[in-house]
């Protein structure tokens, strides 16, 4: 029998004790939903993952996208199996009805696509960029763009992409210098070139709807003077039909390490007389704009990263169960029967490893999914407001965290299959590869942290920041009502104690130093804050384990709870502890790297 893709009990732990989605059902937008429709919903999602992407997996992987100068040839069994995922709704399973969506809750959203992230890796991105691409338009764009763009890409007849990143400015976006002029119908005539476009161009769908980021003439430099454009591959008239080719060329393909399902374009606009763009809401604020996509994708990032993670520790714990190798060293008798793997001590404790670091991350991205839904649907003004204060400032987190930590999860999956662990039989070193992307993907952990410590930190007086700790302060108040949660409360007290000291002690030195050498180790610092988070996330996991043991469950849910806690415990005693060694490097403003001339190299 194969490995589960997902744990089928932590997936109830996580929507429904953890997260209480239940609840959700109470808001108007989901009224139509309950435990029933959420579990059907996965159930669709894990019999498509299974039947149409799992039997092809390793053929993606194996044949990568082709580019013969005039055409793009994929794996001919993706495009039917993309078809039957659009066919179920799932790929627009948030959207509105009016937009044939479902309207459900984007948690449950989250994991129906853990189980097609694992099952098809990249290739549901395509998917995923056109419903992000869509939520942007119909957030920012005017009647006509929603009405022209948002239904085809709702129905899947077109895809949607993101175009930012140049040959000449990678990501670093006020140095772009793709350009749009208008033209004597008052439309926008977009010239340059991108690179690294997800999705960039295919045979999958009818068009190609390109989010384009670029500058019109007298524009103010850097940032502030970028717009955003809808430019389509193929123009289409007002009664939706379907025109000639609109300068936007394919100039050749890059092949991954990874993620090799999903075409990675160079993309040239207007060679001859510039593509048509239509501009996405007012002049100069594309960037803004764009963050709308930019952010989702973060988080699909997170989540995907996640999913790998949890996909590589199912297989790795399935493997452990079954492979016999070898005796305890406490056993003296070389005829004694060879003990499966998980008896071992430390392929015990990778797995634990794994465990936490990927059960984890999704609850990490799990929590931001559901910060983004009630930034939108919840009761008040206030709480929608506060939800939208959390998750800005968590996005760098609910991004890097994972995709940090899920390859390292991935990463002793191999080691646990050992020598099998390598080899493309098995899968794990596929995830590997696919999931060691995710860490550049939508900004590199560099960017992300600098993005956390020099702006999110600081912004509105700490806003974020403190609400963030606000939340933390809550979960270990409540921890506190169990006694087997006093040490674990305590411990994340002096985490979150230390994190506020080192954040001082920047905030300060941000003031008063040469700020490149206070920004000189902000990964580190990301590091940090993440950990803590972390740690806290899983003791709210902890407290929902106890709350269960306490109620006397059966075997297996009682089981179940015990390796939640112990999960705990192993984070607090090896991961949590590293902060303090971070903390001292990051107050000290220690310059190891940054004095590190490049002649010494």
């Amino acid at each position: 029998m194969a490995a589960a893709m997902l744990n089928d009990r932590d997936v109830e732990f996580m929507l429904y004790e953890l997260f209480n989605t239940d609840s959700l059902c109470q808001r108007e937008r989901y009224q139509d939903h309950d435990r029933q429709t959420f579990n059907d919903v996965l159930k669709t999602a894990k019999r498509i993952a299974e039947k149409e992407f799992l039997p092809i997996r390793q053929k993606l992987d194996k044949h990568q996208p082709t580019f013969d100068g005039k055409t793009i040839s994929l794996i001919p069994e993706l495009k039917p199996a993309l078809e039957v995922l659009r066919g179920s709704g799932l790929t627009s399973a948030t959207a509105d009805y009016e937009y044939d969506g479902m309207q459900l809750p984007p948690i449950v959203a989250s994991i129906a696509s853990a189980y097609l992230w694992i099952a098809g890796g990249n290739s549901i991105g395509y998917s995923l960029l056109t419903n992000a691409n869509a939520n942007l338009l119909q957030a920012h764009g005017n009647k006509e763009l929603i009405e022209k763009w948002v239904k085809p890409l709702r129905s899947g007849c077109y895809s949607g992409t993101m175009a930012m990143s140049e040959p000449g400015c990678g990501s670093s976006l006020g140095d772009l210098i793709t350009r749009a002029t208008r033209d004597e119908n008052g439309n926008y005539r977009i010239t340059g070139s991108k690179i690294f476009i997800s999705g960039g161009d295919h045979n999958l769908s009818e068009n190609i709807v390109h989010l384009v980021l670029a500058r019109i003439a007298g524009a103010p430099i850097g940032v502030k003077g970028i717009s955003l454009f809808v430019v389509p591959k193929y123009l289409v008239d007002d009664n939706g039909v379907i025109g000639e080719e609109n300068e936007v060329a394919l100039a050749g393909l890059f092949h991954k390490m990874g993620g090799s399902s999903q075409t990675s374009t160079a993309l040239s606009f207007g060679e001859k007389n510039g593509s048509i763009g239509y501009l996405v809401g007012e002049e100069n604020r594309g960037l803004q704009y764009m963050f709308h996509m930019m952010n989702e994708a973060r988080i699909m990032v997170g989540s995907g990263a996640a999913a790998l993670a949890l996909a590589g520790f199912q297989y790795s714990l399935d493997y452990a169960k079954n492979r016999s190798q070898g005796r305890l060293p406490s056993s003296k008798d070389p005829l004694s029967p060879m003990v499966n793997i998980i008896e071992h001590a430390d392929v015990r404790r990778m797995l634990l490893a794994q465990k936490a670091y990927a059960e984890g991350s999704l609850a990490l991205v799990l929590y931001g999914t559901q910060l983004s839904d009630d930034s939108h649907t919840a009761a008040t003004e206030d709480e929608r407001s506060y939800a939208h204060l959390l998750l800005d400032f968590l996005t760098p987190v609910i991004k890097t965290w994972p995709s940090e930590y899920g390859p390292e999860a991935n990463d002793l999956a191999i080691q646990v299959l050992g020598g099998h662990g390598y080899i493309n039989e098995h899968p794990v070193e596929l995830f590997y590869r696919d999931n060691r992307l995710n860490s550049i993907h939508e900004g590199t952990t560099a960017i992300q942290s600098l993005d956390l410590l020099a702006r999110k930190v600081p912004m509105n007086n700490l806003a974020g920041y403190l609400a963030t700790l606000a939340e933390i302060k809550k979960t270990m108040a409540i921890a506190n009502e169990f006694e087997q949660l006093h040490g674990y409360a305590n411990e994340l007290n002096d985490a979150v104690e230390t994190l506020k000291q080192t954040t001082n002690a920047l905030l300060t030195a941000m003031k008063t130093q040469n700020i490149d050498l206070v920004l000189a180790n902000s990964v580190k610092y990301l590091e940090l804050f993440g950990h803590v988070v972390i740690a806290w996330l899983w003791l709210k996991q902890g407290i929902v384990a106890i709350r269960g043991l306490l109620d006397q469950p059966h075997s297996e849910d009682e089981a179940f709870y015990r390796g939640k806690v112990q999960t705990l415990k192993y984070f607090y005693r090896f991961e949590l502890p590293q902060i303090y060694a971070w903390s001292t490097l990051l107050v000290n403003l220690d310059s190891s790297s940054f004095d590190m001339e490049e002649h010494w190299f």
